[in-house]
């Protein structure tokens, strides 16, 4: 490809980086992070993880002016699930994630809502289960699914080329996410990040599940659990 040809694919992947927007909206009494994205040419949009407080999720969509298109599922976890399938059901929209290795705790949502407190949420299946290296679209943006299980099984993470992903219970600032849930690993959850996060750059943004971003580079200098420095060490 040419130099010039190079520039112009840089400048249009730049424009396209752009235009997409977001909000993080800390829901349920976990304060966990669902993400608004949507496209800031024609406002259509997608939900991650709407665990709950579904009147505040829906507050802010109003606020924006965005049309949800899908919800998007990093996990099956309660405090990340709890709200797709009423949310789904209301505005006609389709469920997509996470991998299919989260269907057990898709099918023990009643258990974990009884367990926790929350309203009592039905069993779903997702309209799509996604797979590693799949895309996902909404108006004219697009996500890269990476499988980064170890926090669950299934657990998946949304790329975005302008730099920005949605880890879910991934990563932290400064931590990692809990391996002691079933199913759980934690050689598998250090090895999702370190073989599947950090190649995509320490310039990348990323929105946890709680609690506030960071980036990859910031992570790999100051992270306990995964920085450089430790993982020499291990």
């Amino acid at each position: 490809m040419s130099k010039h040809l190079l520039e112009s694919k840089h400048v249009e992947d730049k424009a396209l980086s752009a235009n997409l927007a977001r909000v993080t909206i800390p829901v349920t009494p976990f304060q966990q992070n669902c993400s608004l994205i949507w496209s800031q040419a024609t406002k259509i949009g997608a939900l991650i993880d709407p665990g709950g407080d579904l009147d505040l999720i829906k507050k802010s969509v109003k606020e924006q002016n965005v049309k949800i298109e899908k919800i998007l599922l990093t996990h099956a976890h309660l405090d990340h699930a709890g709200g797709a399938k009423v949310l789904a059901t209301e505005l006609s929209i389709p469920i997509e994630g996470p991998h299919f290795e989260d269907k057990f705790w898709l099918d023990a949502m009643p258990e974990q809502s009884s367990r926790f407190g929350f309203p009592i949420t039905d069993t779903f299946i997702p309209d799509k289960w996604l797979e590693d290296g799949d895309k996902i679209t909404f108006s004219d943006q697009t996500l890269e699914v990476l499988h980064c299980p170890g926090h669950t099984p299934g657990h998946v993470v949304f790329f975005h080329k302008s730099l920005v992903a949605f880890v879910g219970d991934v990563l932290f600032m400064g931590s990692i996410g809990r391996t002691d849930f079933p199913r759980g690993n934690h050689e598998q959850l250090i090895r999702s990040i370190v073989e599947k996060l950090w190649p995509l750059g320490d310039e990348v943004t990323f929105i946890p599940g709680h609690g506030p971003e960071s980036t990859f580079g910031a992570e790999r200098k100051f992270n306990p659990y995964v920085s450089d420095a430790s993982l020499k060490h291990d």
